[in-house]
């Protein structure tokens, strides 16, 4: 069992432009601990604001009356008892001690021998012991310090390992370590003292946090820390999401965590943050458990053969079949099945015709899209095709009336016309309608105009526009639907020109 610790709130939150509300942090920890049952959470520095204390004050109210305050964490510093006051004034009762794991650190940062900080440490140590606070200490610089200062490293938990701490923490605070450099440092650590707690800290600066992790837990290690996407200073830390999936997956190791909140709280912390999660971001992007070439849609029908074993639904998610210009017949199957539609052979090639057309002007055609595409491609199956489009041109100017240029075939002979209006389609109505009063040919009027798109539509979603016409007391209504407004009621337009 490798124990899982989340850092969003402290670490986390040091991601340039992300500082949560008091509401915010206090939904987050019941999130972590309640919902996706984190082992312990580390919610803040001790010191840092007024703002801060208040904050960590409401979190350890709450985590005492839920049972989970000893669960609860906060960065202090070797200052004798300034941060056990902070920490404990504030309700908590672990402090997460933040010594020096390098020499580098010691000597330059401190100006203190390591016999003098090693001192300090232990004083701070007692102090906590008569407070009832409890302590994992941080050797901060780990990583570096393995590589310059090993004895420095190993003079420092000699001296501290038989003091009150509960877990050694290991950071590779500036992000340098690869896995073959993890893998050996950890395993040093573990073999060399084999009766104490370790837990790895990674960062991301060459983006290796989680494949550091998987070192670290193979070599020993017993306890790792995380945040919620990955948010924390610089490229950030290790996301819980990949680091679950890899322990769970590829070591085989066991934890706590429910696999099947990661995704919901994933959302939430984006929400809180304002950090947006890149799509194609392993677990919890939009984009990762979408399969948008047919032949894998295919292949999925016929014994799952693009599958692994990251099944969506272990996250709380589902598999989705992207619609484009890739897409192929599978792909459309796949999506009428989840909206329990049918459709003939005939059909479901126009349909996919369509869709290939569309995927040409948009980056994703959706599920919710496709309703609307069936219909679109219905209602135009029997109308025969004698005035259409051969091209037009269109401006808009702030401040000036928009200008329309068309070209259009009737019954094979082609007419061209140009107008202004008050909008785009209205000077191209104006260009149309000159078109037909030159041929003394009759046209309807306008009775109402209605633009809509799928549910949950962004701004490239597809446009849907339903025209209500009356043609000398006769009602009837055109559809149309394409990526650009305009256009899906040009479309719209010219199916009501061909059936009257």
């Amino acid at each position: 069992m490798v124990e899982i610790m989340d850092t969003t709130l402290r670490d986390g939150e040091q991601t340039s432009g992300v500082s949560f509300a008091v509401q915010e942090k206090l939904g987050i920890v019941r999130l972590l601990l309640e919902e996706l049952n984190v082992d312990r959470v580390e919610i803040a520095s001790a010191r840092v604001s007024e703002g801060e204390y208040s904050s960590v004050k409401k979190v350890a109210q709450w985590a005492r009356t839920n049972g989970h305050i000893d669960k609860v964490e906060v960065l202090g510093f070797v200052d004798g008892r300034t941060s056990l006051d902070w920490i404990r004034n504030a309700g908590c009762k672990v402090l997460n001690l933040l010594c020096k794991g390098s020499l580098k650190h010691c000597t330059h940062q401190l100006k203190k021998t390591p016999e003098q900080h090693a001192e300090d440490i232990k004083q701070v140590l007692a102090n906590a012991k008569s407070m009832g606070v409890d302590v994992n200490i941080y050797l901060e610089d780990w990583s570096n310090g393995m590589q310059d200062s090993e004895e420095y490293i190993y003079f420092m938990v000699d001296a501290l390992q038989h003091e009150p701490i509960k877990r050694f923490m290991l950071p590779d605070t500036l992000g340098v370590l690869n896995p073959e450099q993890t893998y050996e440092f950890c395993c040093k650590m573990v073999e060399r003292y084999p009766n104490l707690h370790f837990d790895f800290h990674p960062h991301n600066d060459y983006d290796l946090a989680v494949a550091n992790v998987y070192e670290a837990v193979k070599a020993g290690v017993k306890g790792v820390h995380v945040t919620v996407n990955g948010l924390g200073e610089r490229a950030g830390n290790a996301p819980i999401s990949s680091v679950v999936a890899v322990l769970h997956d590829q070591l085989k190791v066991k934890t706590n965590i429910r696999e099947e909140k990661i995704n919901s709280v994933s959302r939430v912390v984006e929400s809180y943050s304002g950090i947006r999660i890149p799509a194609n971001k392993p677990v919890i992007g939009e984009n990762v458990f979408t399969q948008v070439a047919g032949v894998h849609a295919d292949g999925d029908n016929k014994h799952c053969l693009y599958y692994n074993d990251l099944l969506p639904e272990r996250f709380g998610r589902e598999r989705q079949y992207a619609l484009g210009k890739t897409s192929g017949k599978a792909n459309i199957l796949k999506n009428l099945e989840n909206l329990d539609m049918e459709l003939d052979e005939e059909t479901m090639k126009k349909v996919t015709e369509r869709i290939i057309e569309l995927g040409d002007k948009k980056e994703m055609v959706t599920q919710d899209d496709l309703p609307y595409i069936i219909s679109d491609v219905l209602k135009s199956e029997d109308v025969e095709q004698n005035i259409r489009i051969i091209n037009y041109s269109l401006s808009l100017s702030r401040g000036l009336k928009s200008l329309a240029n068309i070209a259009i075939e009737i019954e094979g002979k082609e007419y061209q016309e140009s107008s202004s209006g008050d909008g785009q389609y209205d000077a191209f109505m104006k260009a149309l309608w000159k078109i037909y009063d030159r041929l003394d040919k009759p046209h309807p009027v306008l009775l109402d105009y209605n633009v809509s798109i799928p549910p949950g539509g962004r701004t490239d979603a597809l446009v849907h526009t339903i025209i209500t016409w009356d043609m000398n007391g006769h009602v009837l209504k055109t559809s149309g639907l394409d990526a650009d407004q305009v256009e899906s009621a040009i479309k719209a337009t010219f199916k009501m020109l061909n059936l009257i």
